[in-house]
């Protein structure tokens, strides 16, 4: 008999929510808060310190306006919104801010997709990027230097989970090209590691001491100055939120989501193909490459559609996430590899 063990942080099928279920609450979120739903936001606002005056419990309820207060202090607030590159377009309708706001992956804050009120622990100022490995001058720059350091433009991208979820958000940045530029990488570097925060006094995750943290992922520097790659400093407009990345993190929409690390302190130029987080964890379902194909399902579910969040619509999946025609070329006689996640 062959006795299958579950890895420590792979859920059983009886723990995930149904979608029926997510979608029935997303649509009672709609029509207003019920009196339960108050008091448990505002105990999670007390858990978190944030509970104490009516302007807090107002932001706990409306995420909105927490974000709205929290930017009120962002150096970079002035920079947005940005001017919108009108080379990107979508087919579909964005995503509403304040669904796309609340239904995040941020494991160092938890494994549930409510995290945003826990992410708010995260303090992006101050804040610094370093830039080290096979570069001519490794460096340590503060964020908004290096956020000022690139004319920020606004672009309308797919954003693909490989959960099956998917939004279409206005995305605010550099060409993440500039920024390799900027760096001076050695004639040696072929790929980019891009580091997460790790701060264990603000984030629970850390203590789950079965993921190899601090989250890292890595593409080609090929990938990297890719036209369609981006440095990702804001979302609608505004400055990021900490749940969405805050304060920079690289985007590559071809991508699925997981390859792309939020809230990054370190990017490392290397020349040996690194091992990303989640393929360390389970390689037989997460490879190096993760580009979006609705032929590849994942072990464990399809990825023929995918999920608007919001609308709860389903539409075909698009392989390269409709993005072939940008960067199906970096993939020529790479048959060999596993290109699709």
């Amino acid at each position: 008999m062959v006795v299958h063990r579950r890895k420590p942080w792979q859920l059983p099928e009886s723990a995930i929510t149904p979608e029926e279920a997510v979608l029935a609450h997303a649509a009672a979120k709609r029509s207003g808060p019920s009196r339960r739903a108050l008091l448990g936001a505002a105990a999670g606002l007390g858990a978190l310190g944030l509970g104490g005056g009516p302007a807090a419990r107002a932001q706990g309820r409306d995420p909105i306006g927490w974000w709205n207060a929290q930017i009120a202090n962002d150096p970079s607030r002035g920079l947005y919104p940005a001017a919108r590159n009108d080379r990107y377009t979508l087919d579909r309708p964005l995503t509403e801010a304040r669904q796309a706001i609340v239904y995040n992956n941020f494991y160092e804050f938890g494994s549930h997709k409510e995290i945003w009120r826990a992410a708010q622990r995260l303090e992006t100022r101050p804040w610094t990027v370093t830039i080290d490995g096979l570069v001519a001058s490794p460096k340590t720059v503060d964020i908004d230097t290096l956020i000022r350091a690139f004319p920020l433009e606004e672009r309308l991208y797919r954003f693909r989970c490989v959960e099956a979820w998917a939004m279409a958000v206005p995305w605010t940045g550099f060409p993440l090209a500039a920024l390799i530029r900027w760096a001076e990488p050695l004639g040696g570097a072929k790929y980019v590691i891009f580091q997460s925060f790790e701060n264990r006094a603000i984030a629970p995750g850390f203590r789950q001491t079965w993921y190899p943290w601090p989250y890292a992922d890595a593409f080609t520097l090929e990938e990297c100055v890719n036209e369609l790659a981006l440095m990702v400093t804001g979302i609608y407009g505004k400055p990021l939120p900490p749940q969405m990345g805050a304060p920079i993190r690289p985007i590559l929409p071809w991508k699925y989501g997981f390859k792309q690390p939020k809230s990054v302190v370190r990017i490392t130029f290397v020349a040996e193909r690194p091992v990303g987080f989640w393929e360390r964890l389970q390689p037989s379902e997460y490879g190096f490459w993760a580009n979006v194909n609705p032929d590849v399902p994942h072990p464990r579910w399809s990825q023929a559609t995918e999920r608007m969040l919001g609308t709860g619509e389903r539409r075909p999946t698009l392989i390269w996430n409709g993005y072939g025609e940008h960067v199906a070329h970096l993939y020529a006689g790479l048959a060999h590899e596993r290109l699709f996640a």
